[in-house]
């Protein structure tokens, strides 16, 4: 099967890929092809659903390794396609990952999988480095998709974040992607009298209290991409 057309989408050129392992293996196939992956017949079934049908689970980053590895002959031109695309222009540009994981700005999200990688994002080195003050090493920074409505108007509900995965530390006040032992949220952090306070937009829900040492901070915050509504 040649999946050689430039003009398609690179999820639509996997799933086909899949599809035709699948139908090549004939009746048991997905089972089959989630036994070597270790994910349920289900979470095949989905990753093999049309591009607008409700459920579909797109075939990120990771999942096309697992595949790679598990049948390396079905996937080696879409795995080859892949990594040429993954270092075109890789020196002048900075390529992060958006992965497939919340973070609630309310009581907390834990996120049970393995995070998927969603795509890609490029950005100049200049403009990194004008966010955070320097360009950190490959893999650090991430894309996550911030849930619930603590932090409106700041950051709204299904807005993407751009984190500092390295910084693990309190470096002064801002907005952090921590865990406070229910799960991950995005917060402001702020010192107050020699103490670290968790603090929330929405007050009346979220009141402030003080960081225990309990607290990991997952990453510091260092870009919001609003959604604009479009009349």
């Amino acid at each position: 099967m040649k999946l050689s057309n430039s003009n398609m989408d690179k999820y639509e050129m996997r799933r086909l890929a899949l599809k035709a392992l699948s139908d090549k293996l004939g009746y048991g196939g997905k089972a089959m092809i989630a036994a070597k992956i270790g994910k349920d017949s289900s979470y095949v079934s989905r990753m093999l659903y049309p591009p607008k049908k409700a459920g579909r689970k797109r075939i990120g980053e990771d999942m096309l390794e697992l595949l790679v590895r598990a049948y390396p002959d079905a996937f080696k031109e879409i795995a080859t396609m892949s990594r040429v695309l993954d270092n075109r222009e890789a020196t002048n540009y900075v390529r992060v990952q958006h992965i497939e994981a919340e973070a609630h700005m309310g009581p907390g999200r834990i996120n049970e999988d393995f995070p998927e990688v969603v795509n890609s994002v490029e950005f100049t080195p200049n403009y990194i480095r004008s966010l955070i003050g320097f360009v950190p090493p490959p893999g650090r920074l991430k894309l996550i998709t911030g849930t619930g409505d603590s932090m409106s108007p700041k950051i709204l509900p299904g807005e993407t974040v751009l984190v500092d995965t390295g910084c693990n530390t309190f470096v002064g006040d801002g907005l952090y992607l921590i865990n406070t032992g229910s799960g991950q949220q995005i917060k402001a952090l702020h010192e107050r009298n020699g103490y670290i306070y968790v603090t929330s937009m929405d007050k009346a829900l979220y009141p402030d209290f003080v960081a225990d040492e309990n607290t990991i901070i997952g990453g510091r915050v260092y870009l919001i991409q609003h959604l604009e509504r479009v009349s």
